[in-house]
Parts: C-alpha cells; structure tokens; sequence
C-alpha cells in the first residue's frame, strides 16, 4: 500500500480513483438531498404567507366596507363603525408589516434555485453512472458549479432588498 497525498491508503490509481468517484458521488447525492428538501420547505412557506395575506387582507377590506357602510347608515352606529374602522387598520397594518407578498415572491424564487440545483446534482449524477471513468478536473468543475448553484439559492432569499 501507498499513501496517497490525501491521505488515503491505495494500491495504485485505480483504487484511489474509484475511492474519489465514490467520495463525489456522496458528495452530489448530500446536496441534492439538500436542495429537495429546501425545494419542499420553500414550498411549505410559499403557501403559509400566501395564507397569512388572505387571512390578513381579507378582513381588512372586508371590515372597512362594512364600517364605512355602517358609519354612513345611521348616527348611532358611528361608535360600532368606528371599532370596525380600527379593526380592518389593524389588520391592514398587520399585513404591512409581515410583508407577506414580498415574502412569497423571495420564496418563490429560492423554491426555483433550489430546484435547479436539484436538477443540476441529478445530472452529475446520472452523466458520472454513464461514464466509465472518473476525472477528478471534471468532478471539481462539477462540485464548484454546483457549490455555485447552492450559494445562487441562499442568496434567492434575500434578493430585492427582503430580508427574511
């Protein structure tokens, strides 16, 4: 046996070749896994904040009309009106401040990333199962891109100025 720079023990190229190609492999498989899951959670948020416009947006129009309405019809129903009329702001407001649609749209856009670095991990892996031999150059060029992909991905969060 002979100790390979990196310290592993092999008995000539092909051994450690083929260790290398299994290393990769994991490697693609581990953020591939990574990006399905993150696909399926930016997913999940996606659909909460969509909710949570509804939930706030809807009663807020809703309650103004009818405070409006309620406050126009008669005298005495000024005060009811007027809880009505803070009700429906505070809603609104609520809404403002969650900044939900600013929210669904940077999800939207990391679920995308992620699934595109999901993509890219498959294809690494179904052109390493195709291929016969392993080069380590062409496995780095692949990690680095999709490294690149998974950093492309977080910074979908945050891209327009939303801070999530």
């Amino acid at each position: 046996m002979v100790a390979s720079r990196n310290g592993m023990d092999t008995d000539d190229d092909g051994d450690r070749s083929l260790t290398l190609a299994a290393r990769f492999r994991t490697e693609v498989e581990t953020l591939r896994w990574e990006a399905a899951g993150r696909v399926r959670i930016a997913h999940r948020r996606v659909q909460l904040w969509a909710y949570i416009d509804v939930a706030l947006g809807f009663p807020a129009a809703l309650l103004a009309g009818v405070s409006g309405a309620a406050g126009l019809a008669t005298e005495n129903a000024r005060v009811p009106a007027a809880v009505l009329a803070l009700l429906a702001a505070g809603f609104a407001s609520g809404a403002g401040f969650l900044r939900s649609s600013v929210r669904i749209a940077a999800n939207k856009r990391a679920r995308h990333a992620w699934a595109a670095m999901e993509s890219e991990a498959r294809i690494l892996l179904t052109r390493q199962a195709q291929d016969g031999e392993f080069d380590s150059d062409a496995a780095e060029a692949a990690l680095r891109s999709l490294f690149a992909c998974r950093q492309a991905a977080l910074a979908a969060y945050e891209a327009d100025g939303a801070e999530i």
